[in-house]
């Protein structure tokens, strides 16, 4: 392929904003006009004004945990804005920003995180899977839905605009479980229509990439036979080109491929996390001077492509979801605890129902003692 940053990151959009030339990659991303770059400073705008909102309210107390993707809006818009019908996608936790390229309603995401459902969105809907908590499981999942894919005659068939593929996203620590690399097996073997998109925000909880591979992760694909790129995943047109890239190359019938995105985590593995334990402000303030957001607006600043009444709309729009996403949450009240019994299969369930009936049984052993008392 075309140039690379000094880390070796295929960019096409430099810190300080400006384009960098590259012919291989430009095709990918010359269909992004300015009208398109604005919307994808105003996606990246709304998730991380939702992401901190709901950092908030877990400090609040009003969710269990909430599971932040602050630095990693570039990764997330600009991959989610490549997928299209009937591409299908497989997220881990922290896909807040591809969750609202699919049109999920976020506030209504965080009954996940209050305790109060599976998952509320459906994933037929919006062809975005439930949220995976078991680290690189989901990956497993991912490839046998592609290969269902393509013996359904949905990829390769001669028709490129109806052909899809599947992308599943996981984390830099995922790649070191054994599920991530089965699934590399069965998906090279079965030449699955897969894209695997490493966030590599550079910590596995409070564990240094540095310590979980000696060479790049991107790197890893090449023992499976899965061809790899590396994209700065702080430029949002870079990612968006890689991943047009990689997606129509696997809806082509030609495999899986593997895109490792190198960003940073800018907040903590989760609200339970203290990162200030294993990294330094001066690190985490390198990274901000690489803000995916800021990287973007600098970039439709010098083409005098981010008018005042843009922004001002932008701002408002973020404004009101930040209250609406507040006001939804607080006036949530605990579900019938029966309900943790609702959807966990498609169809009724023997043991289920005998759980459901058996706890039910349980809950009212507590009402009959109090009425003898």
């Amino acid at each position: 392929m075309g140039p690379l940053s000094d880390d070796g990151l295929v960019q096409l959009l430099d810190v300080d904003g400006t384009r960098v030339a590259d012919p291989d990659w430009e095709p990918y991303a010359s269909h992004l006009t300015p009208e398109a770059l604005r919307v994808f400073w105003r996606l990246m705008t709304l998730t991380r004004t939702f992401d901190a909102e709901a950092t908030s309210l877990q400090r609040q107390g009003e969710l269990g945990l909430w599971v932040s993707c602050l630095g990693q809006e570039g990764a997330q818009i600009g991959s989610g804005t490549a997928i299209r019908e009937p591409d299908y996608v497989f997220p881990s936790y922290r896909e807040h920003g591809v969750a609202l390229t699919r049109n999920v309603d976020l506030p209504q995401m965080l009954t996940l995180f209050r305790g109060l459902e599976h998952g509320s969105w459906d994933p037929a809907k919006h062809s975005f899977h439930l949220y995976t908590l078991v680290i690189g499981a989901h990956t497993l999942h991912a490839t046998g839905y592609a290969i269902a894919m393509d013996k359904d005659g949905l990829v390769g068939s001669g028709s490129p605009e109806n052909d899809g593929a599947v992308i599943c996203y996981f984390g830099d620590g995922a790649t070191s479980q054994g599920d991530v690399n089965e699934s590399f097996v069965f998906a090279a073997v079965n030449n699955a229509p897969l894209v695997f998109f490493v966030q590599n925000n550079q910590f596995a909880i409070s564990e240094p990439t540095t310590r979980q591979s000696r060479v790049t992760l991107a790197q890893r694909a090449d023992g499976f036979g899965i061809p790899r790129v590396r994209v700065d995943g702080n430029d949002v047109i870079a990612v968006h080109a890689v991943t047009q890239w990689a997606l129509r190359h696997a809806r082509s019938g030609q495999g899986p491929v593997l895109i490792e995105a190198f960003t940073y985590r800018m907040a903590a593995h989760t609200t339970s996390d203290d990162a200030t334990r294993y990294r330094t402000r001066a690190e985490e303030e390198k990274w901000r001077q690489r803000d995916p957001i800021d990287r973007l607006e600098k970039h439709l600043q010098q083409l005098g492509q981010l008018p005042d009444e843009f922004r001002t709309a932008v701002e408002a729009e973020a404004k009101a979801l930040g209250k609406r996403t507040r006001e939804t949450v607080k006036a949530w009240e605990r579900p019938p605890l029966l309900s943790m019994f609702d959807h966990v299969y498609a169809e009724p369930h023997a043991q289920v129902e005998a759980e459901r009936a058996w706890f039910d049984r349980y809950q009212q052993s507590f009402i009959d003692e109090g009425s003898h008392a």
